[in-house]
């Protein structure tokens, strides 16, 4: 999620979770390649695998060379992201636009595998615009879909490229996640991964009864607790066990660190909002953090907010 899954966020994150897959923000190609935004692409190599970069495109040749740096930087999996309705990224023809096109997803698809041995996964929708049918989600894997391309995530709504912005494209058009559930049955070699709409992990196991995989977005970033027991409850494994006040107070010493090194508490603190959700004194906790991103002094507040959680 652009602006969210940094590697400030994926840090906060690792202290919650060690097994759950993590995946960067989008990055798109022309950024790599003509921005110069290889900061992005910067991940802390000892915590943070499994880990995914996430890359938007629709130029085979540009995908390949991204895929090729991001191959040699040693992230587990390139996630070709054809799901994003944003108007601006349908300006530069990427995103789930491209959904329009197998013939194009296709050749970025290869081309990628062909630059790196880093598997290459996709992320869309189930459909653009009126067409939210099982036999378009159908058609267009059967399009795309090659030896070497192993999973599929799907966003279980449909993209309206025209009228609604982002945000109501996660929330107006209806889930059918029973689509994402029959392109499994449909192709049950691939290893389909559903998304859209999913709250926490009690809901995941419903879902890992039909397909292969949940994805979690805005829920756990909204609130991050809700995947402490996702290695327990997921992976059979023992969970980091750490209460809340030890997650933000290792977190706070990694802001502070941070901030010596040039990041600003605006970067880092505001992925820390949502760590008391539901506690009674959230509103405070939050005008706390955003007083302490104002007057840029986290010594002053880091043991009042650790005192709120």
């Amino acid at each position: 999620m652009m602006q969210c899954t940094d590697i400030h966020d994926r840090y906060l994150f690792r202290l919650i979770t060690k097994k759950a897959f993590l995946y960067t923000e989008m990055v798109t190609t022309g950024a790599i390649i003509h921005g110069g935004c290889l900061d992005q692409l910067n991940f802390n190599n000892e915590i943070e695998h499994p880990v995914a970069v996430q890359l938007g495109g629709s130029d085979p040749s540009e995908l390949a060379e991204c895929s090729k740096i991001c191959g040699s930087l040693g992230y587990d999996e390139i996630n070709f992201n054809i799901g994003c309705p944003s108007e601006r990224v349908q300006k530069g023809s990427f995103g789930a636009c491209l959904m329009q096109e197998p013939k194009l997803v296709k050749d970025c698809i290869e081309a990628m595998q062909e630059a790196t041995s880093t598997p290459i996964t996709i992320k869309c929708r189930i459909g653009v615009n009126e067409r939210d049918d099982i036999d378009f989600l159908n058609n267009f894997v059967s399009k795309i879909v090659n030896p070497k391309l192993k999973t599929i995530i799907v966003h279980a709504r449909v993209a309206i490229l025209k009228g609604l912005t982002p945000r109501q494209n996660r929330q107006i058009p209806p889930l059918k996640y029973e689509n994402v559930y029959q392109l499994k049955k449909e192709f049950p070699d691939l290893e389909i991964v559903i998304n859209g709409g999913i709250k926490d992990v009690n809901a995941s196991i419903k879902h890992l009864e039909q397909v292969d995989g949940v994805m979690l977005g805005r829920s756990p970033y909204d609130n991050p607790m809700i995947v402490s027991n996702v290695d327990s409850t997921i992976f059979d494994e023992v969970d980091i066990g750490e209460d809340r006040k030890s997650i933000l107070n290792k977190y706070i010493q990694y802001c502070l660190v941070q901030a010596d090194l040039g990041h600003p508490l605006s970067k880092t603190l505001k992925h820390i909002f949502g760590l008391n959700r539901g506690l009674k004194n959230a509103k405070a906790y939050r005008s706390l953090i955003l007083e302490t991103m104002q007057r840029n002094n986290l010594e002053a507040t880091q043991q009042d907010l650790i005192s709120m959680v």
